[in-house]
């Protein structure tokens, strides 16, 4: 009894710590969702287990953000680099946005979110992407917080993409080289339409972007906590905002 009422004081003084100001929330909040099959690990569970509890704190993160009035949200998923883990995790990851959406996907519809995928989607299994294409399609005319999965996704194929399209282009006589910019390579980018993120965070210790992405994130403001995915919380989240809001931002220049 005394443990649990200590873990709660400590919940509530964390809380009661951390104060935001409404005028300078982050318009674009990217996420690594890192740590769930340590989380798992550590308590003697299989691995699924940690990525099962991870899918609730997506929609903790998801809810946590749209009450702060964050615009747009971008959850790492599943990277390019995943597909080498053992087949049975990567089975499991694959139907785990099906099993996240059934569950979600009307609540999601009713807090007016619009759900958007980034990624190779003609690599993933058939039943993940219908689940994605539905989501998809059902919230395309929400017009809240948008909530973007990065699925079978990776920064370095990503700019290969933007390139070889440039390239094209070039080859065909539409563009020449003195004609590219950062934003027409923006635009070719598959986060196209959307802000750079103004803020990533990472979770799990863990202290690199993981080919999460590169370019966007030239001038990010990057949070890194030690707490595994599966545990991170709306307090989590209302730390790393905090701490944003405590930094200048220069952009190179001086303030």
């Amino acid at each position: 009894m005394i443990k649990r009422i200590q873990a709660w004081l400590s919940r509530k003084d964390r809380q009661q710590s951390v104060e935001i100001s409404p005028d300078n929330i982050p318009r674009h909040v990217a996420v690594i969702m890192d740590g769930n099959g340590r989380w798992a690990k550590r308590r003697g569970l299989p691995r699924v287990m940690g990525h099962q509890n991870g899918m609730k704190a997506v929609k903790r993160a998801t809810i946590a953000a749209d009450e702060l009035g964050i615009k747009y949200l971008t959850m790492y998923a599943f990277s390019t680099e995943n597909w080498i883990r053992p087949k049975e995790e990567v089975d499991y990851l694959m139907r785990l946005p099906g099993e996240f959406l059934a569950i979600e996907l009307d609540e999601l519809i009713e807090k007016n979110v619009q759900v958007r995928m980034m990624g190779d989607a003609d690599a993933l299994p058939s039943y993940t992407r219908k689940a994605m294409e539905e989501a998809v399609a059902r919230t395309k005319e929400n017009t809240g917080l948008i909530l973007n999965f990065a699925l079978n996704y990776g920064g370095r194929n990503e700019i290969e993409g933007c390139m070889r399209s440039l390239g094209k282009d070039i080859q065909a006589g539409i563009l020449s080289p003195e004609e590219i910019t950062s934003e027409l390579i923006n635009n070719r980018l598959l986060t196209a339409g959307l802000p750079d993120p103004d803020l990533l965070i990472r979770t799990s210790g863990e202290i690199r972007l993981s080919n999460f992405m590169l370019w966007q994130v030239a001038y990010s403001e990057l949070w890194f906590t030690d707490v595994y995915w599966p545990e991170f919380d709306k307090e989590h989240l209302h730390q790393a905002v905090a701490e944003y809001q405590r930094r200048t931002r220069r952009y190179g220049g001086l303030k």
